[in-house]
């Protein structure tokens, strides 16, 4: 089986311009991406996926192995899918590009729990401690059942407990943040440039809602990463003040 990672890189972005290439700690946003993802134990192959030119440039400078995709892709996935033709892989890993801290290890464990379940897709949450987060619709939400197939993902709060009050539900239910890094078969991404949009993606603005309205299988890890996304620029001074305090990490 060829595991086969994947960075979509879009450079557009309105909140923060040229926020991949923008520098963090002596080095690109976007490379600190590559190199973590290439320091897994599990990935044969890593490419970055773009419709910049300037991306392309530099990431080949750096050593990637850059595609150019349409700038018409609406989301990573689609990104991802666009390519299949061009690229190998029996299962595929979505790296976001804005995740500098991203862990290999917890990319790994996608991978090794990919490989026990045989699910059609894999995602990664972990634990909100933290009640604005709760509430936060930046925050997507995911619920599982017990065997950690997920239900549904949301930017409400679920469940919603309807006898206590809403400052004390973290007190009284495990809540579960998504983390947006995805694996999948090769056969389900095919599948997925086939399917419309469907009314809850588009409803919730949630990519992955897609695959659970078309009743594919999504298996998640749980794991204690809390990622820094860069999509303002007060994140990216989060993560420069990350780099300088903790360069270990």
């Amino acid at each position: 089986m060829m595991i086969t990672a994947v960075i979509p890189a879009r450079l557009a972005s309105t909140r923060l311009p040229n926020k991949l290439l923008l520098d963090l700690g002596g080095k690109p946003v976007l490379r600190w991406v590559w190199e973590q993802v290439r320091a897994t134990t599990s990935a044969d192959a890593v490419y970055i996926a773009t419709d910049s030119e300037k991306i392309f440039t530099a990431a080949t400078e750096w050593g990637a192995n850059v595609l150019i995709t349409s700038p018409d892709c609406p989301s990573g996935t689609y990104r991802i899918a666009s390519l299949l033709d061009q690229i190998e892989g029996d299962f595929f890993l979505n790296v976001q590009g804005d995740e500098p801290f991203i862990q290999p290890k917890l990319l790994d464990a996608l991978v090794a729990v990919w490989r026990k379940t045989n699910c059609d897709l894999i995602t990664a949450v972990a634990k909100i401690t933290d009640e604005q987060a709760l509430i936060d619709s930046n925050q997507v939400k995911a619920v599982m059942n017990h065997a950690g197939r997920v239900l549904y993902f949301s930017r409400s709060p679920i469940p919603h407990i309807r006898d206590v009050p809403q400052d004390a539900w973290l007190q009284t239910h495990t809540y579960w943040g998504h983390i947006g890094v995805y694996g999948y078969t090769r056969e389900v991404l095919a599948k997925y440039r086939e399917l419309p949009p469907s009314d809850l993606e588009l409803k919730e603005k949630l990519e992955q809602l897609r695959f659970l309205e078309h009743n594919f299988y999504f298996q998640s890890v749980q794991t204690d990463y809390q990622p820094i996304g860069i999509d303002t620029a007060a994140d990216l001074e989060a993560a420069r003040l990350r780099i300088r305090t903790h360069p270990q990490d």
